[in-house]
């Protein structure tokens, strides 16, 4: 993939993030949902690539735009493309942080394509890649992560979602001596935190959204950490729309290899509100806002923080309606 899509595509979460957040703390999430897909939706109309959408908004008969198989670009490299037009609607609704505009591109074929289901998944920073494994009991992997970072283990932070389901968890690790950090809702910002420098994050677990694993996966390959999930179909005919979709063993462990075959693919987020990652869209008077984006290419390494400023009055059709 030619470089300067690496750029483009930043226009397109930029744009997602400055609709949807004229919104926060509103407690409208569809309409937050709707306005930064929309935003979405065209601004990669202006592109220049060949793309399909393999993770989206859910399918034709379900999701008037940016569904699986839709056809997005103005022409050039074929990709696949994964996207949350904007993860955290809840979030936004509620005017809490970390909501993100998300996506991944890469080349034809190299996103895994996993259905809206929940998936099992474990992320570490480079320290620690290759040397933990998602089938481990938690305790060992934070003893393997307390070595390879030189902490002691009261010092290690494991970042879960807080849900009934991950209770035994938590207390595992609690008890282990570690600590814990719960977030609401959005975690694909949770889990690059890991990877991220100065987060003060070591290791992400649980179990959330596949979608969002998958554009996870990118962020952290490019980033050289590591990332270990399996899927858990609710019932045969989830696993049945695995195997649709070409996952043959739909419980399998997938490695991040498997969650993205190619180098060559970029993650890119845009903050809506302030958290972790990213800070949100900042809207300062006169019609200027200012945005917060991170764009990252795995083939290189590069992390790129993008600061900018737009004046709303020469975006209408970004501007909420009054």
């Amino acid at each position: 993939m030619d470089r300067e899509l690496a750029m483009e595509v930043v226009r397109v979460t930029e744009a997602a993030a400055l609709a949807s957040a004229q919104w926060m703390g509103r407690g409208l999430k569809n309409e937050a949902d709707d306005a930064a897909t929309t935003a979405m939706r065209t601004m990669f109309d202006s592109v220049s690539m060949d793309g399909t959408v393999v993770i989206g908004e859910g399918e034709l008969d379900e999701a008037p735009m940016l569904y699986i198989g839709e056809k997005l670009g103005a022409g050039g490299p074929e990709v696949d493309i994964a996207v949350d037009p904007l993860e955290g609607t809840n979030i936004v609704a509620k005017g809490h942080p970390n909501a993100m505009t998300v996506l991944a591109i890469a080349e034809r074929g190299a996103l895994l394509h996993a259905p809206d289901m929940y998936m099992q998944k474990l992320v570490v920073g480079p320290e620690s890649a290759g040397l933990v494994r998602l089938d481990d009991p938690i305790e060992k992997t934070i003893d393997i992560i307390a070595k390879m970072k030189d902490k002691r283990v009261r010092d290690v932070t494991v970042i879960m979602q807080e849900r009934d389901r991950h209770k035994d968890l938590i207390r595992r690790v609690q008890e282990k001596g570690a600590r814990v950090k719960l977030f609401g809702d959005g975690d694909v910002g949770a889990s690059i935190a890991t990877a991220m420098p100065k987060t003060g994050m070591d290791l992400f677990v649980g179990t959330g959204g596949a979608p969002e694993g998958v554009i996870s996966a990118a962020a952290i390959k490019a980033l050289g950490g590591d990332m270990q999930a399996r899927l858990l179909p609710a019932d045969e005919a989830e696993a049945e729309r695995c195997r649709s979709m070409g996952l043959e063993n739909p419980e399998m462990l997938l490695q991040l290899s498997d969650l993205v075959k190619s180098d060559d693919a970029i993650f890119a987020a845009t903050g809506v509100s302030s958290g972790e990652l990213l800070e949100g869209v900042r809207f300062l008077g006169s019609g200027l806002v200012e945005t917060d984006t991170i764009v990252m290419r795995a083939s290189t390494g590069t992390v790129r923080f993008v600061k900018a400023h737009h004046q709303l009055s020469r975006k209408p059709h970004l501007m909420a309606a009054e």
